[in-house]
């Protein structure tokens, strides 16, 4: 994924994002209130240029393997021009508290997040981007709040779908309908890993998210949903790709412990969009941010 990303933004003009800028400083976010991980990082500040700039950050979850390593050599041998910094969790707190450390010490005016895995195609960029455009010179959205969402479901009734096993499937239509009953029913793919978010879009979301687990893709679009931003939503190219560690049962207990408890806390008004910072909840234990 990262060979193709920097030979796509490469190819296509974007250049290296200046690390400082004397005249546009980024607004300061609120520390990631993740608990069970911290990280060596710094974050950039945006540029004002016309031009296109980018930067890439790599969050390593605390992988046991040699991902940060590897990476780091990957990045000063074969892309020394480019902006590539590689962030190591201390320890795992799942997929949803690594992106979300990343997005919040992303320094761009739009930010995209993307699975390692290079199940989608970086050159899809182009289609949120135009679609965020779209949205962005609507008369109704203000302060250039948007986010726009990679979409599979054009790819349901494909081949690549319809061989999945029958419990895969199951679930999916199972999860389409939990969702339409939790509140993001108005979205047919909460759960594709290529998302764009404007800068004004993501320092009000990811600050108030707090599932650290899989499914805060879903939590993630309902606070969208509460702040009112509007969520685009583009078809994208995806293909599978062997090798996921994820438990389908597990992961799908864990998904309706999580829908119901992200539900229940937002209802109440425990958890409200655009204040506070978030909550870890691991093995069912809750533990509060800094």
């Amino acid at each position: 994924m990262l060979d193709a990303t920097v030979s796509y933004l490469e190819g296509a003009g974007w250049q290296k994002a200046p690390t400082t800028h004397k005249s546009k400083a980024s607004p300061k976010l609120p520390p990631d209130g993740f608990a069970n991980g911290s990280a060596k990082s710094r974050r950039s500040q945006p540029s004002s240029s016309s031009r296109r700039t980018f930067e890439i950050i790599i969050v390593d979850d605390g992988s046991t393997d040699s991902t940060s390593s590897f990476a780091l050599s990957l990045a000063r041998t074969k892309y020394p021009n480019a902006d590539i910094k590689v962030v190591t969790l201390e320890k795992n707190i799942g997929k949803g508290g690594a992106v979300r450390h990343g997005m919040l010490h992303a320094g761009g005016e739009r930010l995209l997040m993307a699975d390692a895995d290079g199940a989608s195609r970086i050159e899809d960029l182009a289609a949120l981007w135009s679609n965020m455009d779209e949205i962005i010179a609507k008369p109704s959205t203000k302060n250039e709040r948007a986010a726009v969402v990679g979409s599979r479901a054009h790819l349901v009734k494909t081949e690549a779908v319809v061989k999945r096993s029958l419990l895969r499937n199951i679930l999916m239509y199972g999860l389409h309908t939990i969702l339409r009953i939790v509140g993001v029913g108005h979205i047919r793919d909460t759960q594709c890993g290529f998302k764009l978010f404007s800068r004004s879009a993501a320092q009000q979301i990811f600050p108030s998210q707090h599932l650290p687990t899989w499914i805060f893709d879903v939590e993630l679009l309902l606070i969208a949903k509460a702040l009112g931003i509007e969520v685009g939503e583009v078809p994208v190219e995806w293909h599978e790709v062997a090798g996921s560690k994820l438990n389908v049962v597990t992961a799908s207990i864990q998904m309706l412990r999580d829908l119901v408890v992200v539900r229940a806390n937002m209802v109440v008004g425990r958890w409200k969009a655009g204040h506070g910072h978030g909550v870890t909840i691991v093995d069912g234990k809750r533990s509060k941010g800094d």
